[in-house]
This record gives C-alpha cells, sequence and structure tokens, in this order.
C-alpha cells in the first residue's frame, strides 16, 4: 500500500457517495466495521447499520473534497485522517468534517475497518 493507493480508496468512497447508492458505500466497509457517522449520533458497526446511515445521508446528495490529509502506513494496515468538506447537494449546504478511516486489506481486498467523521466544532 502506497499513499498515492490511500488517496484512490478516498475517491472510490467518493465516487461511492455521489452514485447515490448506499450499498455501493456500504460495499466499501469491513463485514464488522465501526463507523461513527458525521450527521448521526449512532455507532454503525455492521454493513446493514452503515447502508442504513448512507440510505439517509445520501439524500444530500454528498460530494467530499479532501482539504487537509495524514497518511500512515503500517504492514496490512492504512490510517488517513485530516479534513474534509461534504458540500450538500440537495441543501447547497458545506459541510467542514474531521475524519478518520483505517483501512485493512480483508479477504483480498481493502476495506474501510473504522471510520470516524464529525463536523468541526463552530
Amino acid at each position: 500500500m502506497t499513499e498515492s493507493q490511500v488517496l484512490e480508496l478516498f475517491e472510490l468512497w467518493n465516487q461511492a457517495l455521489q452514485s447515490g447508492d448506499p450499498r455501493k458505500v456500504a460495499a466499501l466497509y469491513a463485514r464488522e466495521p465501526v463507523l461513527l457517522p458525521t450527521l448521526s449520533n449512532k455507532v454503525c458497526q455492521n454493513r446493514k447499520d452503515v447502508t442504513a446511515y448512507f440510505e439517509r445521508f445520501l439524500k444530500m446528495q454528498p460530494e467530499a473534497r479532501l482539504d487537509v490529509s495524514h497518511i500512515r502506513i503500517l504492514d496490512e494496515v492504512a490510517i488517513h485522517s485530516g479534513l474534509y468538506s461534504f458540500l450538500l447537494h440537495a441543501t447547497d449546504e458545506q459541510v467542514q468534517v474531521r475524519f478518520t478511516f483505517v483501512y485493512q486489506k480483508l479477504e483480498g481486498e481493502w476495506q474501510i475497518l473504522e471510520h470516524h467523521s464529525s463536523r468541526m466544532p463552530e
């Protein structure tokens, strides 16, 4: 895994968001991930919960823009943290977000094992 490959994983996730298909987004996550989502207080710990969250979130037509990026690569794990902005096309709102993705190679594919995404404090 290289830094450019980690950035490609972020772009893959962003493209899945823009597809509007919650199942496509959820397929990028491990079978038993931990998702601390941006606009929900519920912790998602399986793909069913991840899909349910993105069913609601994708109605806002989000598009992510990477603003600050820090990448660490450790054997079979990659950690990507920083800041991104969501442009929510449905409401024409922009939301600044801090994030951490933890990717792990599982079943031969890099999957999102942990994902924390929270609004920046005002």
